[in-house]
């Protein structure tokens, strides 16, 4: 009371003084924890990531507190609710995410609910299996943050940052193709399909494929893509054939691509170069075919077993392919020709063609030169026929070739197609022979040749019965003579008979008088005149001795 009375009093007498606050030493401690828990709840909030909503088709497998978020394994974050979309056609799964996991929230990231997967490129997800369920996450190239993505129903086929390039291919249809089929450069796995779509027209499929480094430098301007799905049997003209490129590409099917033999080296294809998707190898490598030319055959003949897409060769080389077989009607004949039309391509004929338009100086782009080369070619005897190429499968093809023998028949270079003249088939000409035996053979008296030899027969059946009965036993009684003279002839002729020792006199004689003889001979040889004045006197018998 004193200190607040001299306090007023010295406020009375206009003196100002600070009041001093004395704090107690029991307040300190609530102060420090409420500042620890203040720089806590801030540090907390700094580090805190931002939230995010993912649109998923269905909620499965999504737990809130529990399912995590993963990149490469490693966790940056997690669902914190699961709510019914307004529509209730999704669900909304709200994410945590990590401070350091900041990039995942701008534009371009993709996330996904990993599960056990089997697919084209094999089977994924098998650790969820022990884990759970988990949300895959991929970071993209933008810096525009964003809030709200819309998950995929199935992981990316590749993710960001993988190394390669990425290439579309145009295509007739899809086939067994999916994403995540395997692409192959001679056989060896080097990419993968990511994606397919119809063209706006309707009339074809783009598809996105993905070839990892550093295999993406042998993609050039060149490389030509072919599909590789399944196995490729082919039975034509050319005999059985059958090829693939694996056990994968045959059950989930799969593309292949290389470039053609001998050709010019290429730049190596930029980022989302298109390329034409062939439907196998061989067109694919196949030499580039220039200009069309289209023709149509006549012929006269059934043309069982050839099949629109059989090869068209101009000397043993395949230059182009059946495109369609008709049948037409003859008034004139009153026949049913069958048509053939067909598209060839020159220049896959190579350097023959290339020194044919030096020869000729024509130019590829002008069609009245070729019509009119062609005429030139008919002229010595260009002729088209129908072969068998296949004796088992019955398969046939066109064949180009010269044949100076040929008749000469009027061409019109200006008919639209072009018709090229055509001559039987070898088989075609070996039929009209028979033919023309079998008619031969039915000409023939064949009743009167079989009245005359049935009546030669019986003939030679009566002599052969006469023979038996009549001259054959006549024929055993004389051999019977013949018997009984030899062994009489061995017994006179036997060592003890007399008849022996006289003939073997006789021979002892007519041995001498052969050596007299010769002994004459030789003398006379000696002196011819002896047979005109005879022999001298004074020689007697011993001088006829030699």
């Amino acid at each position: 009371m004193v200190q607040d009375t001299n306090k007023q009093l010295r406020a009375g007498h206009g003196e100002v003084r600070t009041r001093r606050w004395n704090v107690s030493l029991v307040w300190i401690v609530p102060i420090v924890a409420l500042l620890v828990g203040a720089s806590l709840i801030v540090r907390s909030w700094m580090q805190e990531g931002p939230e995010i909503s993912i649109s998923f088709r269905t909620g499965e497998g999504l737990v809130a507190h529990k399912t995590q978020v993963k990149y490469r394994s490693v966790v940056i974050g997690e669902v914190s609710s699961v709510d019914l979309a307004a529509d209730r056609k999704s669900v909304i799964a709200k994410v945590r995410l990590a401070k350091e996991a900041e990039s995942f929230a701008k534009r371009g990231a993709q996330f996904w609910v990993v599960r056990p997967r089997i697919g084209a490129g094999g089977v994924s997800g098998v650790d969820t299996l022990l884990s759970g369920n988990f949300i895959g996450a991929d970071s993209g190239d933008s810096n525009v943050s964003e809030k709200r993505f819309i998950g995929l129903e199935s992981p990316p086929p590749i993710t960001y940052g993988e190394k390669g390039k990425r290439f579309m291919l145009t295509a007739d249809d899809l086939g067994s193709l999916d994403i995540g089929s395997s692409i192959y450069y001679r056989r060896i796995p080097v990419g993968q399909v990511v994606s397919y779509a119809l063209k706006p027209d309707g009339k074809g499929v783009n598809i996105g494929v993905f070839v990892n480094a550093p295999y993406d430098a042998f993609v050039t301007l060149d490389t030509r893509f072919w599909n590789a799905s399944g196995v490729d049997v082919v039975v034509d003209a050319n005999g059985l054939k059958v090829n693939t490129e694996s056990l994968s590409s045959v059950l989930v099917g799969g593309l292949a691509f290389g470039t053609r033999e001998h050709a010019a080296e290429a730049k190596p294809a930029a980022d989302l170069q298109t390329f034409e998707l062939f439907a196998d190898r061989d067109s694919a490598l196949a030499p580039p075919t220039g200009k069309p030319l289209y023709m149509r055959l006549r012929f006269d003949q059934t043309m069982r077993g050839l099949s629109v897409g059989a090869p068209v060769e101009f000397m043993g080389v395949v230059f182009g392919k059946v495109t369609s077989v008709t049948l037409d009607f003859d008034e004139a004949k009153q026949s049913f020709p069958a048509m053939v039309d067909l598209v060839v391509y020159p220049q896959r004929l190579g350097p023959v063609h290339q020194k044919m338009l030096q020869i000729f100086h024509h130019s590829p782009e002008d069609e009245a030169g070729t019509r009119r080369l062609i005429a030139a070619f008919v002229e010595r005897g260009l002729r088209a026929q129908a072969r068998s190429g296949n004796l088992i499968t019955g398969q046939m093809y066109i064949s180009f070739d010269l044949h100076p023998d040929a008749k000469p028949v009027v061409f019109d270079s200006e008919a639209q197609p072009l018709s090229i003249p055509t001559i039987p088939s070898s088989l075609e000409k070996v039929q009209e022979q028979l033919e023309r035996v079998v008619d031969r053979i039915s000409k023939l008296p064949l009743d009167s040749i079989a009245n005359n030899l049935d009546g030669n027969l019986r003939e030679l059946q009566g002599s052969l019965k006469q023979f038996n009965t009549q001259t054959l036993p006549s024929v055993k009684g004389t051999l019977d003579e013949v018997r009984q003279t030899l062994q009489a002839a061995n017994s006179a002729l036997a060592a003890d008979s007399p008849q022996r020792e006289k003939l073997s006199d006789t021979l002892d004689e007519l041995d001498r008088t052969s050596r007299s003889l010769r002994d004459l001979s030789d003398y006379l040889g000696r002196h011819p005149e002896s047979l005109i004045r005879g022999r001298p006197k004074s020689v007697n018998a011993n001088s006829l001795q030699p």
